[in-house]
């Protein structure tokens, strides 16, 4: 009787166990999900990165081709399958709705942004760290200033490594980080960092004459050098805008270095730059205004780069103060403007004198620099004896080398497509390696 009871016992319990098999194990919601963002002839491989730990939930958001690294999103809600968040930018709100499908391997959401709405959905990526760039935040000195940079290293290292120059403005290396892993993905040791007195270095950017921004530059690559074992002649410098303008001046002082390159680059003064950013811009306001307006802006900057004394620019502005065309003029405080030496710098004498293979980028569409500045900078190369350049005009390209062409989607500005597909085939292919 007590085995009939102990086997009848083991049958329901086999009953039971049968009617109660585990479920897979569900896969985290955690991790990176990646895809294309899609709208018409606009499309961008985008990535979410969700963490969660004791305080709830975080996800950061990248696209390179934004120049967007890890940016963090607001607002996160998450409820059962969904998990919602938001990007506030200077113009609009990018609105995220996501749930998690297929065992949280995919995240099927849509965007909105002023009154479109795009679905998209990305899938569950396994990410592994010993195949992307590592970074190291290192500090070297200048003029007794300590300055803090980033070092990108990649995960097939080609030997080879490009140092970005710093360039106008206040900002600080965060501008150039998804150039930065870009070019380490190329298999480029990656240098960048903080312009005195911008991010965490030391300094003042707008008292700095061009000469010790320079300086700044070449101390940064001497370091880098020292640093990585990389030689010099294995190094190559890339600079945009008025870090464009220090490439030649370096490859003059450092003739070790490998290359150059040189985005958007004005042909002229950094003053004749801003003069004619300031025309593109009012050109359709002021029509035939125009170049009588543009001679007090110029006096204007003259000032501003301490060409111009005070009380003469004060009798300017009061004998046009009463024309219509004065209020585009920008005119600074007086009292506080503080006086700018680098519009007189010019890079073109520098390019007289460069050796080494150098690209030369300039956009269709770039509103600050001179169209011409292109040839002018090739006639100067041709006067130092060098037969190992290459310049490229990107069509639709901005100053800043992002796509300018019509969008089925324009609420995000991508950079042009070629950009960097144009210095890596320029890199695989210089001669003096």
């Amino acid at each position: 009787m007590a085995m009939r009871q102990i086997l009848l016992l083991f049958f329901i319990l086999g009953l039971c166990s049968c009617g109660n098999k585990e479920k897979p194990e569900e896969a985290k919601t955690t991790g990176h999900f990646s895809g294309v963002f899609g709208r018409g002839n606009f499309s961008d491989t985008i990535n979410f990165e969700i963490e969660q730990d004791t305080t709830g939930y975080k996800v950061y958001f990248t696209s390179l081709s934004q120049n967007a690294n890890r940016i963090p999103l607001q607002g996160i809600a998450v409820k059962g399958d969904s998990i919602n968040f938001y990007l506030q930018s200077d113009f609009y709100r990018y609105s995220f709705k996501n749930k998690w499908t297929d065992n949280n391997t995919i995240l099927q959401g849509s965007l909105t942004v002023d009154t479109v709405s795009v679905p998209y959905a990305l899938r569950r990526v396994d990410h592994d760290e010993s195949q992307y760039p590592k970074s190291e935040d290192v500090r070297f000195e200048s003029e007794d200033l300590k300055l803090e940079g980033t070092i990108w290293y990649p995960s097939i290292s080609k030997s080879r490594a490009i140092i970005i120059l710093t360039s106008s403005g206040n900002a600080d290396r965060s501008a150039s980080r998804a150039e930065a892993i870009l070019f380490a993905q190329m298999g480029f040791t990656t240098f960048h960092y903080d312009k005195r007195g911008t991010g965490d270095s030391e300094g003042n950017w707008q008292s700095a004459s061009m000469e010790s921004l320079i300086s700044d530059d070449i101390q940064a690559i001497k370091y880098f050098s020292g640093k990585t074992g990389i030689p010099l002649n294995a190094i190559g410098i890339t600079g945009s805008s008025q870090g464009a303008t220090k490439v030649p001046y370096i490859l003059r002082n450092i003739p070790e270095l490998e290359f150059g390159v040189a985005v958007s680059y004005p042909g002229a003064s950094l003053l004749e730059s801003d003069l004619n950013y300031w025309k593109n811009r009012n050109a359709d306001v002021l029509n035939e205004d125009l170049d009588t307006a543009s001679e007090l802006q110029r006096k204007v900057f003259e000032f501003v780069a301490g060409t111009r004394t005070k009380e003469d620019l004060e009798k300017e502005i009061y004998s046009s103060s009463s024309e219509e065309w004065f209020e585009n003029v920008w005119i600074p405080d007086l009292e506080e403007s503080q006086t700018d030496t680098k519009l007189l710098y010019s890079p073109i004498p520098y390019f007289e004198t460069t050796k080494q293979p150098i690209l030369i980028i300039q956009g269709s569409k770039d509103e600050i620099i001179p169209n011409d500045s292109y040839a002018i900078i090739e006639h100067a190369l041709r006067k130092a004896g060098n037969e190992n350049f290459k310049t490229i005009i990107l069509d639709g390209a901005s100053h800043s080398m992002y796509y300018t062409g019509e969008s089925d989607f324009p609420y995000w500005s991508k950079i042009h497509p070629d950009y960097f597909t144009t210095i890596e085939d320029w890199l695989a292919n210089i001669s003096n390696r």
